[in-house]
């Protein structure tokens, strides 16, 4: 049997979904070698997200290697991919979700953020939650903060900020639970699509065999369900990484129910609905939602985003 060969980026966190999905297929004995591609997401970090463009930003250099057969899969966190793969590419896999509340990560241990007597400076590179802090926590401020997990951590022990807002898994998959000193709620901080779960992506030309051993091997099927609900959702509002919109799927048995909204740049509106359906309907519930948020002003909401972050 052939030696998967898995491409991902060089950033530790990175290398530990790299080295997780190795370790799923090893598991079910296929041998695996891991191929560190560097991408323009991570090359540029003196320029936001939202103004590099957000449309593969992380994923580019690697479907050039999947699609030249220099990699069989290519490794990514959920939540920095596209809503809608370029032609000839595909998701063939979802690995177990992490929990997926976003936190508050600092060195210093007397964060309050709930106390507006007290000035808090965020470091965060998130739209979503920049407009989610100005909704209901306006008394704290941003600063635009990139770089892979460590490089955050280091401009923050730098003075730059007091603390980070981040997701739950990366802090927790790095090892810094002992910095966490808030963990948001879910009502307030819906996390972004795909939040908490390494995606594993294909060249639509990648031997049947093997993607269906992959499959096998890596994919977590209610996982998967929440996913295609929450990606079909963000198909429909065609939210790249720089668009604060929001969603989160969660199953019980074949009953899936899906949270998500959109939040305006300067905070002041913020929309939200919610669906359920049967699991197997996931895709048509995330569409439905879609559409629920934008006939309620959802719409209005995207118009003046886009227009902004195109300025």
């Amino acid at each position: 049997m052939q030696t998967v060969k898995i491409g991902t980026r060089g950033s530790k966190l990175a290398l530990w979904q790299a080295h997780h999905v190795a370790d799923l297929l090893h598991a079910k004995g296929i041998a695996s070698e891991i191929v560190i591609i560097e991408t323009k997401g991570d090359k540029i970090l003196d320029v936001s997200i939202a103004k590099i463009g957000s449309k593969g930003v992380f994923t580019e250099e690697l479907e050039d290697q999947l699609a030249n057969g220099t990699i069989d899969i290519a490794v990514h966190s959920a939540k920095d991919m596209q809503s809608s793969l370029p032609s000839g590419f595909e998701l063939i896999a979802f690995t177990e979700r992490e929990k997926v509340n976003d936190i508050i990560l600092s060195h210093k241990d007397d964060i309050v953020y709930t106390d507006a007597s007290r000035p808090l400076l965020l470091g965060t590179s998130s739209t979503r939650r920049v407009a989610t802090l100005k909704h209901f926590y306006p008394h704290i401020k941003t600063v635009e903060v990139r770089g892979n997990l460590q490089t955050r951590i280091a401009k923050m022990e730098s003075g730059v900020c007091d603390a980070l807002l981040l997701a739950y898994a990366g802090a927790h998959r790095m090892g810094y639970d002992d910095l966490i000193r808030a963990e948001l709620t879910l009502a307030e901080f819906t996390p972004a699509v795909g939040q908490g779960s390494v995606a594993i992506e294909a060249a639509s030309s990648l031997d049947e065999a093997l993607k269906l051993k992959i499959i096998e091997a890596t994919h977590h099927e209610v996982t998967g369900y929440r996913l295609l609900a929450e990606r079909a959702y963000l198909r429909v509002l065609e939210g790249g990484c720089s668009i604060p919109v929001f969603a989160l799927a969660t199953c019980n048995g074949d009953l899936l129910t899906m949270r998500g909204g959109i939040v305006s740049l300067d905070g002041s509106e913020r929309i939200v609905h919610e669906v359920s359906g049967n699991v197997k309907d996931a895709e048509q519930l995330g569409a439905k939602l879609a559409d629920e948020v934008l006939t309620s002003g959802g719409d209005k909401i995207l118009k003046a985003i886009k227009k902004a972050l195109n300025k």
